[in-house]
């Protein structure tokens, strides 16, 4: 949670963090000031200190609603510093931020710097910064970092904007269920009032319209794929392909709150009309390991054993994993699940190879077993989003029924 961030610098040996960059799709920004509208802006958090929060002029209201202390950035007077530097704005924008630092005492120790800027213009600001400033010492942690640490854990808030995406995602999933169903079928696939086939195309524009009217985006698309496509897990659908009965059809999607806010995570498996017998097994197979897992997951365990677990119940009925064969490309090929928060892909991981994440208090994690013949032309996947509560409760932070099939007229 935020309240750890101390805590993580203190153990990491960081004086201090520095965030850079809009507030709208940048989850460090984001996780401290929250659903603020910031185009470009600054935020220094000294360890055991409140973060300090350097905005544009033209955004000070929505600056002032992170609840921080704020700071002007045209108070640092760049076309004064742009005549010190002979017109170099890189060299204007160095000065600009030894000056930000030196003003709040932040001229020695390691400084962790976060944020979204372009990588030249990050390296050449940085790397000269270093060079005026030489007591401190500028790091980036790749991977383990220590707002992926914090973010592991949500605080109630957190949980109320995640169940409110889930919610949204869940509304739109029954309104494609819904679109799906009310249309007719000609020989063996959908078709529109006007005759031409239903394609995975219009269900996805239909998909982010409706999003978008619940006030929710998809910036990384939704896997909505049919058939040879619902056999290999990330392959997204191709727009031109028809809806066919008694095909798989993979649904995954993950929306977020609009401008880059918390996401949510979801997958079903539907057939149109029907589904044939082999499906309707590998289905069944797949919904008990799924029930299976859901029922031992247990507060404060590691996350590693469910994914073994996972692999022996595939394995137990006759399917290769990817503990049995890392190189396989059928039967179940991924993890049982990630976090989920302001990315996508967050802590805890739930893999074979990651012995130290939990399922502490505060976790958000899928639960997301499969099963992927892609020669057989189907592929088969269940995932809920799933809330550790205090009490040790796992809770679903959106229901929504696991039927296969979707009743064709």
């Amino acid at each position: 949670m935020k309240s750890d961030l101390d805590r993580l610098m203190q153990e990491n040996n960081l004086e201090a963090m520095l965030i850079t960059g809009p507030a709208q799709h940048n989850p460090p920004m984001a996780y401290l000031t929250g659903p603020v509208h910031l185009t470009n802006a600054d935020l220094l958090k000294k360890r055991g200190a409140e973060p300090i929060l350097f905005y544009n002029p033209m955004e000070r209201d929505e600056a002032a609603k992170s609840g921080f202390p704020t700071k002007n950035l045209a108070d640092y007077r760049l076309n004064d510093l742009l005549k010190k530097t002979d017109g170099d704005m890189l060299q204007a924008t160095i000065l600009r931020y030894q000056k930000m630092l030196d003003e709040h005492d932040v001229s020695s120790g390691r400084i962790d710097i976060y944020g979204k800027m372009d990588a030249g213009a990050a390296y050449s600001i940085f790397s000269g910064l270093q060079e005026k400033l030489p007591n401190l010492e500028f790091v980036s942690q790749l991977g383990d970092s220590i707002i992926l640490k914090a973010m592991a854990t949500k605080d109630t808030d957190e949980i109320e904007r995640i169940r409110h995406m889930g919610n949204v995602t869940t509304n739109v999933v029954g309104k494609v269920a819904d679109y799906l169903t009310s249309h007719k079928s000609k020989d063996d696939y959908l078709i529109k009032p006007d005759g031409e086939p239903l394609l995975i195309g219009d269900v996805k524009r239909q998909i982010n319209l409706w999003l978008a009217e619940l006030g929710a985006e998809n910036p990384e698309g939704t896997i909505f794929a049919i058939g040879r496509d619902a056999g290999v897990p990330h392959s997204t659908g191709d727009a031109e392909d028809i809806l066919r009965l008694g095909q798989t059809i993979i649904f995954d999607i993950f929306p977020c709150e609009a401008g880059g806010g918390y996401f949510y995570d979801f997958t079903r498996t539907w057939c149109l009309g029907y589904a044939p017998d082999e499906v309707h097994e590998i289905y069944n197979t797949v919904s008990d390991v799924y029930t299976q897992i859901m029922s031992e997951l247990e507060i404060d365990s590691p996350t590693y054993i469910y994914q073994e677990r996972t692999c022996d119940l595939f394995e137990a009925q006759g399917h290769q994993t990817i503990r049995s064969n890392q190189q396989t490309q059928e039967g179940y090929v991924h993890s049982l699940g990630h976090g989920v928060g302001l990315y996508i892909h967050e802590y805890p991981r739930i893999s074979s190879i990651i012995k130290e994440d939990r399922l502490t208090a505060g976790s958000v994690v899928t639960i997301e077993p499969g099963l992927y013949y892609p020669e057989r032309g189907f592929g088969v996947r269940l995932e809920d989003t799933v809330w550790v509560r205090p009490d040790g409760e796992m809770e679903i932070l959106a229901e929504y029924p696991h039927d296969l099939v979707l009743p064709i007229k």
